[in-house]
Parts: C-alpha cells; structure tokens; sequence
C-alpha cells in the first residue's frame, strides 16, 4: 500500500468549544479575544468567517465587520483539556502519533493495512469515533505523505473528509489552487502574481534554479516541491520523541515583538497544561520560529531547575524570542518542551522553592476547575492577551 498519513483537524476548535459548552452560541458568529483597541481575535466560528473575520485580526476591524458577533475571552486550560480527549482517541488509533498543536495531529498508518485496509474507511471510524465521544467534529485528510494529508484536511471543512491516492499529488494541488497552497500567504502570492505565475501549473513549469533565482534559496525550493505536491519536510518530526510541543502559522505573515509575544503566552500555556494532565515535567524550553522566506530557527535553553509552570516557559521562549527575532514578518512560531520525565510536584521543596510550587499548585488548581466547568484564568493572562497586531513597514 506504500505510506498512509491522516491529517486530523479540529474544526474552528476554540469556538466549537465554547459552543459545545454554551449552546446559545451555536449558529451565531463567535469571536474568541477581548474587544477592545488594544486585542486581536485568537481564532472565531465558520459564522464569523463569512464576515471576513480571521485570527490575529484587531478586534476592532473584527466587529466592524460583523458587530452582531458574540465575544468570549479564550480559555486555554479548557481547550487543553478537550484536546486531550480527543488526541488520547487518536493516539489509540494507531501507533504513529504525533500531535503538532492543540488542534492538529498526524497519524501514521503505513504497514497497517491487516487492521486498516481501507483508509477511507478508517478515517471515518476515527471521526465518528471523536463526534460520539467527545461532541467535537474533525476534518481528516488521507494522503502518501504528511504535507498532502494536511492540505487535504483544510479542503472540504468543516467535518470534512478528504482522501488523495497516491500518484495523484500534482492534480491536487492543482485542484486546490495555488493562493490556497499551504505555505503561500498574501506576501508570496503577490510576489508570484509580479512574476507573472498565476497558476500552480505556471508554477511546475519553473526550474528548481529559476525559483531559486526569483525568489531566494528557501522559498525557491519549496515553492518547487509544493507545485509538484512533493512533501517540502516541514512536518517531518518524531512521533516518538520526548516532548509536547505547539506552533501557529500565520496569514498573513505577522511583524513585532510584542504581538509574536502575545503568542507566545498563549503557546506557553498550551504546552504546560497537557504536560500537567499528563503530570510530566520537561527541563528543556524552546521556540520555533520560520520567517516569510522560509528561513527557521530553532532555539532552546535548558534551565538549572526542572519547569513547573507556563510562566517558567513563558519566561525562557520570551527571552529566546527578544535575543534572536530579527523584526522580519514570521511565517511559523512554535513552542515546545522537552527532557521531558514523570512528575507531578517540584522536586526537594526547600525554601527557595516556594515560588515554583504556588505556581503548579495554582495551574493545576485551574485545570482541575476548568475539568469541572469553571472559568478560571490567571490575571497576567488578561493583562497581555490579544495586543494589536503592527502594521506592516513598508
């Protein structure tokens, strides 16, 4: 059969869980963020988006264009532990699991075909499995490698369900469009649109060495592989690793420390809630960070004392951000956490280590109570959450 990946995509998943927790809301445009001029929207419902609302856009642009929208301030341990539920479904499923943010995950099912011989069948289990188990709906996409797969899952959402043969990558892509290829934000579309490429035929027609030429060494060779459906190797990892980690692409590219640092909260709470409910402790923080010419960054500290709280992370992937971001426009931001060992308490309370353990209790405190239904956040969460977003300089 060759290589089997699923894409799995939680549909408008921060909105579709407040849904699910206040049926009011169904049917109606939901912006998740703060209103006010200082707040961006974190993410919204399939109903917004009709408006022209996206993540990262400034509230006040956001309910200018729909100002009938209901807004709710995010809650992420909530979110954390929804996607729990559902990722220990997938992780089930089959061995190859690798979860790449709060609401995507790949699964490899390659050499599975005497329990899975038809994938598309598969797939729909595992949805199914998910809606009756969990009230939550997923757009799976089906593919030989793991950048077609999530291509596919955007393709028919949301509770879609897309499969593409091997062999037929390049009538994909072209069936996809070139302005809707992952990886082609506003900037680069344009800058193909200047070049007279109007089409991912257009596009395929290109050498390796003229792409290069046109538009520099990283976006030149993907642009080159994603024409011809060829996996650039940007989701490539190990599923097996030690580590919990999360990451945002952003269209279009976003500019400015503080609102890639605003992110970064948001990120370093994400990965210290699940690795609270999975009660592990990482000793290694890091970022990811890929500008819009693809060029990435991979940056990490390892503390002298083990992690305990998202501040502990927040604190070290701020401070890589602040060392090494160049003020570019960023494509990608990721964080994660690794060294990873089993622990749910800091080790050797001493006296110097009261501060780490009030800031586990009180997480752990808030997961418990967002388990029970509470809305809980911690007051430094409203103090930097949503800021706006820079224009971008010209």
């Amino acid at each position: 059969m060759g290589t089997v990946f699923f894409h799995i995509d939680l549909d408008a998943f921060f909105a579709s869980v407040e849904v699910l927790d206040h049926p009011e809301y169904r049917g109606k445009p939901l912006i998740i963020g703060t209103p006010g001029p200082r707040h961006v929207a974190s993410t919204c419902s399939y109903e917004a988006r009709k408006y022209g609302v996206h993540s990262a856009m400034p509230m006040t642009t956001a309910l200018r264009l729909c100002p009938e929208a209901v807004c709710v301030r995010g809650r992420m341990e909530r979110y954390a532990e929804k996607s729990r539920e559902v990722m220990g479904i997938i992780s089930s499923f089959a061995p190859g699991f690798q979860q790449i943010s709060v609401d995507e995950a790949f699964l490899d099912l390659t050499g599975m075909e005497r329990i899975y011989p038809l994938p598309g069948r598969a797939a729909k289990e595992l949805k199914r499995t998910i809606l009756e188990e969990t009230g939550l709906t997923v757009s799976i996409g089906v593919a030989a490698s793991r950048f077609i797969a999530k291509l596919a899952s955007d393709y028919r959402k949301p509770d879609g369900l897309t499969i593409v043969p091997a062999g037929k990558e390049e009538a994909f892509v072209d069936a996809v469009g070139l302005k809707k290829l992952w990886g082609i934000g506003d900037s680069t579309y344009n800058n193909l649109l200047r070049h007279r490429i109007r089409s991912v035929q257009e596009l395929r027609v290109k050498s390796a060495e003229e792409l290069r030429h046109l538009f520099g060494k990283n976006s030149g060779e993907f642009l080159y592989s994603v024409a011809r459906g060829i996996d650039p190797g940007i989701f490539r990892g190990d599923s097996k690793s030690r580590s919990i980690s999360t990451e945002k692409t952003f269209y279009p590219d976003i500019y400015g420390y503080d609102a890639l640092d605003t992110y970064l909260l948001e990120m370093s709470q994400e990965v210290m809630f699940r690795a609270l409910e999975e009660r592990k402790v990482p000793r290694t923080a890091g970022i990811k960070l890929r500008y819009g010419d693809f060029s990435t960054l991979t940056l990490q500290t390892t503390p002298n004392k083990p992690i305990y709280s998202s501040s502990d992370v927040f604190q070290i992937t701020s401070g890589l951000l602040r060392e090494k971001y160049s003020g570019g426009g960023v494509r990608l931001l990721g964080v994660f956490i690794s060294g990873i060992y089993d622990g749910d308490d800091v080790e050797q309370p001493d006296f110097f280590s009261g501060k780490e353990e009030k800031e586990r209790k009180l997480e752990k405190t808030i997961l418990t109570l967002a388990q029970r239904g509470s809305r809980v956040t911690k007051a430094r969460t409203l103090r930097r959450e949503g800021q706006v977003l820079p224009e971008k300089r010209r």
